[in-house]
């Protein structure tokens, strides 16, 4: 019978830089492998949309990954797209953010669904995640989660095409339209 023993942020620290990439995920080590052209294409696009929009507004900045984000002992994540807002709780360091963005956006490929949907979406909601964004390239769906008292509540939702709302970043609409936010092909 072997044992796996549970990593801390300070095995996860003594990692070299550099693919292959990991996440430390409830104590144990999980590497990210590469994502495939749609999710990137899907992150770049959301990346530029929020990027221009909070700019316009002077709210924060927006940050795409590989970036540490140190939750506690246990987890560290790399989410695809994390929003700092000016007056949000995550301090900014060279080697990473420390403490829980204002806004997480994941877009779920096969393997890490499992991750995203589950495991990861309870330590961002544990760890005081504002909002907590999934866009799932394949079925083009984007969901917009809030942390309310009772924990993550799905507050806008959209299949196909329609718009979502942020109340947080007091967004009034973001498209889903799957050729601006999914991409239509190369």
């Amino acid at each position: 019978m072997s044992v796996i023993t549970k990593k801390t942020v300070k095995d996860y620290t003594e990692l070299p830089e550099g693919p292959p990439y990991y996440q430390l995920i409830e104590g144990e080590l999980i590497m990210s492998p590469v994502p495939s052209y749609s999710h990137q294409r899907t992150v770049g696009r959301v990346f530029l949309k929020l990027s221009r929009l909070l700019e316009e507004k002077g709210l924060g900045e927006v940050l795409i990954s590989p970036i540490d984000v140190y939750l506690d002992e246990k987890n560290v994540f790399q989410p695809d797209i994390v929003v700092l807002l000016k007056e949000g709780k995550a301090k900014v360091e060279e080697k990473g953010i420390f403490g829980p963005p204002d806004v997480v956006v994941e877009i779920l490929s096969p393997s890490t669904a499992y991750y995203d949907l589950i495991v990861k979406k309870e330590v961002y909601e544990k760890a005081g995640v504002k909002e907590y964004w999934l866009l799932d390239p394949n079925r083009k769906t984007f969901e917009i989660y809030k942390n309310t008292e009772e924990g993550f509540k799905l507050t806008s939702q959209t299949r196909e095409k329609g718009k979502v709302l942020s109340e947080l970043l007091k967004l009034e609409k973001i498209r889903n339209r799957p050729k601006e936010v999914f991409g239509g092909g190369v």
